[in-house]
């Protein structure tokens, strides 16, 4: 029988096994998580946040994660619609009285997404990537409902000054925000979702502990990563026609503190400068960096929204659907008191690595 409750979900998983797991807790900006998980995947998990790794205490959110469990029969999934450019079938949904089921069609992970209880299980140990996403949705989704918006953008901080750059996806924000680490004192806050909330003088803003997920070409472009690749790759790579290069596809893992040191990761700052990539990588004309206002630019303003996706559910209990629109007034009322650039020309990292250190550098 098809669930139709959180109820008959949790009815048909065995969470027995967590009863003597030990419960691995994080610290987030304000919020408290506490994952409960057995076996090796719990070592891994804490490996990877280790830079969040709270004491034990009262949590805001606890997240149960169970290996190698499906629900018999499968829900009625319904496919999530994907983000214009992206094809294949990646999200399916089931919806619940109380929660929803969220599937994975690529690994067979699915979670559960509720008030009552929040669910990893499937081959979660094959797929703990699925699984960090999972946790870093659960800090998005809190901050969400207390009011935050969420950007679609990296940023890198001094502590004084918060620098976020965003842009179409493969628009070369995550390779222009790892150059800025390059510099003395900055602190990574995130590489792709950037949490913001209105301030005075200017807003704060939230990372996620998420490792960057990068991809060849970023490498490529930034000496200090050639390690992650070998000799023969990276010589591979830069044979490549640029174009080709720019749209492939082929992630991996950059762990912070592994490549930058310890101390390098600063979740929380005060956001107070915003770029936005509108260049060109076949263009000719010198990179530059203009003010804009954001409400005269919607197009520009359509590069930093981002959807929560199929796992929000607001403080009414509605959960998003796959045509929910964003709300371009709460972006512009969250962005109070940033300046916001436009970056036009040709794409020119090292441009703009200098046009980064001119900025953080008096910071």
């Amino acid at each position: 029988m098809t669930p139709k409750t959180v109820a008959d979900v949790l009815a048909r998983l065995d969470r027995s096994a967590l009863a003597d797991a030990a419960p691995l807790m994080l610290r987030v900006g304000p919020l408290r998580l506490r994952l409960r998980c057995a076996g090796a995947l719990r070592g891994a998990l804490a490996a990877y946040f280790a830079e969040v790794v709270t004491e034990e205490g009262v949590a805001d959110i606890q997240i149960d994660i169970l290996e190698g469990q499906a629900l018999d029969p499968a829900p009625e999934w319904q496919d999530w619609a994907r983000e214009p450019g992206k094809t294949g079938r990646k999200d399916a949904i089931h919806d619940l009285v109380d929660g929803r089921l969220v599937h994975k069609w690529r690994t067979g992970v699915t979670f559960l997404q509720s008030r009552a209880a929040l669910v990893a299980f499937g081959p979660v140990g094959d797929h703990p990537n699925q699984v960090i996403n999972f946790v870093n949705t659960q800090v998005l989704n809190a901050c969400l409902r207390d009011g935050w918006q969420i950007c679609h953008a990296a940023a890198v901080t001094t502590g004084r000054r918060t620098l976020a750059i965003a842009g179409l996806s493969g628009g070369g924000k995550s390779t222009a925000i790892l150059r800025m680490m390059d510099m003395p004192g900055t602190a990574f806050v995130t590489n792709d979702r950037l949490m913001v909330q209105p301030g005075a003088p200017v807003p704060r803003s939230l990372g996620i502990p998420k490792h960057p997920r990068i991809n060849p070409g970023t490498i490529l472009h930034n000496p200090r990563l050639h390690p992650l690749l070998s000799a023969e790759r990276l010589a591979d790579l830069a044979a490549m026609p640029q174009a080709d290069l720019w749209g492939l596809e082929d992630k991996h893992d950059l762990i912070v503190p592994e490549v930058y040191g310890p101390g390098r990761m600063q979740l929380e700052a005060p956001l107070t400068d915003f770029w936005i990539l509108n260049w060109q990588r076949d263009g000719t004309a010198p990179t530059e960096l203009s003010d804009i206002d954001l409400r005269a630019r919607p197009d520009l303003l359509s590069a930093i929204m981002k959807s929560a996706g199929p796992f929000y559910e607001d403080a009414s209990g509605r959960f998003l659907t796959d045509r929910t629109p964003l709300d371009p007034d709460a972006y512009l009322a969250a962005l109070r008191g940033v300046r916001i650039c436009e970056v036009t020309g040709r794409a020119d990292f090292d441009a703009l690595f200098a046009a980064g250190q001119r900025l953080l550098g008096a910071a």
